[in-house]
């Protein structure tokens, strides 16, 4: 359920309700009783889970061999040429 911010033209009083999308909005404030209008809001974010939601997930092989050589070299594992 969505959270609806309200503001009371009253007495100032500021609240959130949970509510559903079909509910009528609030008209009265529970602090004074005074009449109260809906505000609007930013909403809400998502959140993604699971597999198939990040850019890494569908990578190309090339690239996610280059990406576990890069790590290999920060991590000193790196093999030193030899010079002749």
């Amino acid at each position: 359920m969505p959270t609806y911010d309200y503001r009371c033209e009253k007495c100032g009083y500021q609240f959130e309700e949970f509510q559903s999308i079909t509910e009528k909005p609030l008209s009265r404030c529970p602090h004074c009783g005074g009449p109260v209008r809906r505000l609007i809001g930013a909403g809400a974010g998502f959140l993604f889970k699971g597999s198939g939601f990040y850019v890494t997930d569908y990578r190309s092989d090339s690239y996610k061999k280059a990406e576990k050589a890069d790590r290999g070299e920060s991590k000193g594992e790196k093999t030193e040429s030899k010079r002749e």
